[in-house]
């Protein structure tokens, strides 16, 4: 099993910043993509931004120019460091990650999200 622990998320003023972090543990053998997604309340969840194992990234365009992912491959660790936040990134954001196991078997897990609260 593979289990993702998400922390950072909080309650920011516009034009604030704030890193989340996500740690993953278990029988992970490797770890391909790492990625974060968000929901905003009545919104469908989106893909906010990833990062292969090789360090390329992509990201949403409404993020691109303020949020960086990163990861450190010894600790297993995906961030998204987030800054110039607007309202409108209010969301529980959710990490999200690929991994092979000891036993060879491809697992996508899902972190326990992290509310974002944006204020104006």
């Amino acid at each position: 099993q593979v289990h993702l622990v998400e922390s950072g998320g909080d309650l920011v003023q516009a034009g604030g910043s704030l890193r989340l972090s996500c740690a993953a543990s278990g029988s992970i053998l490797s770890i391909n993509t790492m990625g974060w997604y968000r929901q905003a309340p009545g919104k469908e969840r989106e893909l906010v931004a990833a990062i292969t194992s090789g360090g390329t990234t992509t990201y949403v365009a409404s993020v691109k120019g303020r949020f960086t992912i990163s990861r450190d491959n010894a600790k297993n660790t995906v961030y998204l460091q987030m800054n110039s936040l607007k309202p409108e990134d209010t969301a529980v954001y959710y990490c999200n990650v690929d991994a092979i196991t000891w036993t060879k078997r491809y697992l996508e897990v899902w972190g326990q999200g992290s509310l974002v609260t944006v204020s104006s």
